[in-house]
């Protein structure tokens, strides 16, 4: 059983006749480890050929490296949860910014959500394109708009008014991508095949040492997609979920299957009736199955800092940073650990 106690820390200066006081809560087990803070992040689940795998595994590790200096420095878990996710849209190797994949008629078109579960804000675009981290302007349009999702070019017009630079589209295709949308376009494609070795939708979930949890979601789609089609990923409680109340929840996979069950929002629910972020993820995973036969995987958190990472599809890249440990793995039942040498 977890416990929750008030730090407060009081610095003061002799010359300059100022007291700084802070207060934070950490989160504890019985032990008296302190369990906050703590980032899950994800890299997309499906299947990742052998060559392509290990830059998998390593660019969801930086990611949470990365996010949890940010933690460790004071951020908030919005904050980390967007580092993370920015790390993955500069990495080539993930289907979200720079490496997303192309729609049928060979272009970009990308969706990211964030959602902050102290009072359930969220921001979210859609079928943004020349944007290279889409997850950025997710942020602005919850905290700069009274809306909750803007999509195609008024949200490109809102980044422009925001002062977002628009890259070139060339930026944000890969060699990799640009070979795989021609190799689907042929007339005896395998759609199956087509998919497979496509890294999938990047997330992440966070929890900061307030006990605030936080989401963010980013994508460049499904491969091949027909231009303007928008999956799970900017819809509240699919492609992610975040309130205080019960944890947070990012989620990816076949789009259409988690729109179907609302599969983040699926799970909170399973967590609020009691479930650990472990078993509600396994259950909202089981049920999206066997209702409507579809694959994926999530990251989970509770707002005490316990964390789970579970799939149904045969791979899911995935790490954790939490006591100044890195936690990955990339196959069921796989799961490594590091001590994370530059914490403090």
């Amino acid at each position: 059983m977890q416990k929750a106690f008030i730090l407060k820390v009081s610095l003061s200066c002799s010359g300059c006749n100022v007291t700084f006081e802070d207060t934070g809560v950490f989160w504890h087990d019985n032990s008296g480890t302190v369990m906050l803070p703590v980032v899950v992040v994800h890299g997309g689940a499906g299947h990742i050929p052998k060559e392509r795998s290990e830059r998998s595994t390593s660019g969801v590790c930086s990611a949470a490296r990365s996010a949890y200096k940010v933690l460790k420095g004071g951020g908030s878990s919005m904050d980390a949860v967007v580092e993370a996710v920015m790390v993955l849209e500069n990495n080539p190797s993930f289907n979200a910014g720079c490496g997303s994949v192309l729609n049928v008629k060979g272009e970009v078109e990308m969706d990211a959500l964030v959602m902050d579960g102290r009072a359930l804000s969220s921001g979210a675009v859609s079928a943004v394109r020349n944007i290279a981290n889409p997850i950025h302007l997710a942020r602005l349009v919850m905290e700069k708009t009274s809306h909750a999702c803007l999509t195609a070019e008024s949200a490109s017009r809102f980044a422009r008014s925001m002062g977002v630079p628009e890259v070139p589209e060339e930026s944000l295709i890969t060699e990799y991508s640009r070979m795989r949308w021609k190799k689907n376009l042929a007339p005896d494609s395998n759609p199956v095949e087509c998919q497979m070795g496509k890294m999938g939708t990047v997330g992440a979930v966070a929890v900061d040492i307030n006990g605030t949890v936080a989401c963010a979601t980013s994508t460049g789609g499904m491969l091949n997609k027909m231009e303007g089609r928008v999956g799970d990923t900017p819809c509240i409680g699919s492609g992610g979920y975040a309130d205080n109340m019960s944890g947070a929840v990012s989620t990816t996979g076949h789009g259409e299957a988690i729109m179907k069950v609302t599969l983040a929002r699926h799970i909170l629910f399973h967590m609020e009736q009691g479930q650990s972020a472990e078993a509600a993820s396994d259950l909202g995973l089981a049920h999206m199955k066997s209702r409507v036969g579809g694959l994926g995987g999530v990251v989970t958190v509770d707002p005490q800092g316990n964390w789970a990472a579970r799939f149904s599809s045969r791979q899911m890249a995935w790490a954790a940073a939490q006591k100044d440990s890195l936690h990955y793995g990339l196959y069921t039942g796989e799961h490594f650990t590091q001590i994370i040498e530059d914490a403090h």
